[in-house]
């Protein structure tokens, strides 16, 4: 973590890049301005930061790194869902905004070396495990099969293509998506309806499996189930769950679920952690 001494003190990243990726998505790559903050910046796949949008507010979105993971520049993808996020997509590139982070848990890249991995995103949750998946290629060697499947609504609003090319083309890698609607395009196979339709045909070796999910909270259940019906043990399968977070340090409460603070102890979570808590209607 960048701040020993205070962690409510946004530091100043200058935008890079403002990159367009579809609709209301867009990616922001970022550069910390104060160079002793830059060079001790580090994160874990899985974490997030507090973008802070002068005189607007904050807003938490995980980080999406760069490619040879350097400490010189991040990205964020951030969908427009409300006041903070719709300022900050009228930002370009040249201007600044207010960093605090990283924060949150981080996904078991160490525990699945040796295993299998399954990546299954729906929507702009294969955001939050991009870097999850570059670790995972940056040591290809050290774990087993790796399937890559992202879910989405219409074809045309695939992101990340670049990357998904990329990650399909390394050996013992498989990129697999699923839409409701749209033509499908592309090297990699397509199915029609939602991302637990492919369970059934991954190859896996399900006790020496570890999958990783983001998505819409039924998705994620109907995800875990999938995989521990067939079985993968239950505490090889993981989560991030989303809440509202202000503070990032489980001060304020407003990300309180039962008794877990998302923003400290997740917000990446092994399913039996949470899953009696997502059973819980409106919690």
């Amino acid at each position: 973590m960048i701040y020993p001494q205070d962690a409510y003190l946004p530091h100043e990243a200058e935008i890079i890049e403002f990159i367009k990726d579809a609709g209301d998505i867009f990616t922001l790559r970022l550069r910390i301005m104060n160079e002793k903050v830059r060079q001790s910046y580090s994160f874990q796949p899985g974490q997030f930061n507090m973008i802070y949008l002068y005189g607007v507010g904050e807003v938490a979105i995980s980080i999406v790194n760069d490619r040879d993971f350097s400490r010189e520049l991040f990205e964020h993808t951030i969908q427009v869902v409300g006041r903070v996020t719709k300022g900050i997509q009228k930002l370009k590139a040249g201007e600044k905004i207010g960093i605090r982070g990283p924060f949150g848990s981080c996904w078991p890249i160490e525990q699945a070396k040796g295993k299998d991995v399954v990546i299954m995103t729906g929507g702009l949750g294969n955001a939050p495990l991009v870097a999850a998946t570059e670790m995972i290629l940056k040591n290809r060697d050290n774990y087993g099969k790796l399937y890559v499947v992202q879910g989405v609504r219409h074809s045309v609003g695939l992101i990340y293509q670049d990357k998904y090319v990329r990650w399909h083309n390394t050996h013992n890698t498989e990129v697999i998506i699923t839409t409701t609607e749209g033509k499908p395009f592309g090297p990699w196979k397509w199915y029609n309806g939602f991302v637990t339709a492919t369970v059934k045909d991954l190859k896996l070796d399900y006790q020496n499996t570890y999958v990783m999910s983001v998505g819409p909270e039924i998705m994620m259940k109907n995800v875990a189930k999938a995989f521990i019906d067939i079985g993968v043990p239950a505490n090889q399968v993981f989560v991030s769950l989303e809440r509202s977070m202000k503070c990032a340090i489980g001060h304020c409460g407003h990300c309180q679920m039962g008794k877990e603070f998302i923003c400290k102890d997740g917000a990446v979570y092994a399913y039996p952690s949470v899953e009696k808590l997502l059973s819980i209607e409106g919690v």
